[in-house]
């Protein structure tokens, strides 16, 4: 199915917004809570699946909830339609700090795989679905879990990431990078994970007991702050349940910590 040709414009720095144009009859679609605001005449439905394959059948509408259930998203996505005469406007946030990178599909091969959250919105048309890692390491120890989230079509597709994107293109070189920095990369690549140095530094090095390895031709999107490791932060410096914690940021709240209030 032929995806529909949608414009589109980004705006803020740190807490991007993506505004998507719709002409008369166009459709975006968005995983579930993603919508910022939009303008009237648009309306919006909740389908199960994307929409990209016209005459689905029952059986493959479940194997697409299926799938969805996989990735630990909603078995649900919601279709935008403009319903009115003119052009109108729906604009989409990501859940938290970083930026919104555009995708034309269709000058990068065609399809793209992306980490499972890290999929915004697409024109209809795109069909979202699962990319199984054949290497078990990859599946297993890879951060992200055993899938990841492919992107195929010929139109335009919105990822976000946390903090700052960096783009590596790889013309055969090997490139190995946190596992939770990963955010897409085309086809061409190929992703799999290796023991991060020996014991010590597996334990005591502070970057994790794996990394990705990423190979061959292609493009590489990285994150600067993953999501996860922002929550950890956060929680590491969280106040006790028992209260505040009085001494924060000096020596004598660090000996609180070693020893109780």
């Amino acid at each position: 199915m032929q995806s529909h040709e949608i414009d589109y414009e980004i705006f803020g720095d740190d807490m991007q917004i993506v505004e998507i144009e719709l002409d008369p009859g166009e459709t975006v679609v968005a995983e579930a809570g993603a919508m910022n605001y939009m303008e009237e005449d648009i309306e919006f439905e909740a389908k199960m699946g994307d929409g990209s394959q016209v005459n689905q059948g029952f059986f493959s509408k479940m194997v697409s909830v299926g799938t969805r259930v996989l990735t630990g998203e909603s078995i649900f996505m919601t279709h935008f339609t403009n319903r009115g005469q003119g052009k109108k406007r729906v604009a989409f946030a990501s859940p938290y700090p970083g930026k919104i990178v555009a995708l034309d599909l269709a000058k990068i091969g065609g399809s793209i795989v992306c980490q499972k959250d890290a999929f915004l919105c697409a024109a209809h048309g795109t069909k979202i679905s699962i990319a199984f890692q054949k290497r078990l390491g990859a599946g297993f120890f890879g951060g992200e879990g055993f899938i990841l989230q492919k992107l195929t079509g010929d139109g335009k597709a919105f990822v976000h990431a946390g903090g700052t994107i960096i783009k590596k293109k790889l013309q055969g070189e090997t490139l190995r990078v946190d596992t939770g920095c990963l955010v897409a990369f085309t086809e061409g690549i190929t992703y799999d994970i290796q023991r991060a140095g020996n014991l010590k530094s597996m334990f005591f090095g502070g970057e994790g007991l794996f990394l990705a390895s990423l190979s061959g031709h292609g493009t590489v999107l990285l994150q600067s702050l993953p999501f996860s490791r922002l929550a950890d932060r956060v929680l590491q410096h969280a106040p006790s349940a028992g209260g505040s914690n009085k001494g924060e940021g000096s020596i004598l709240g660090g000996l609180g910590n070693m020893f109780g209030d």
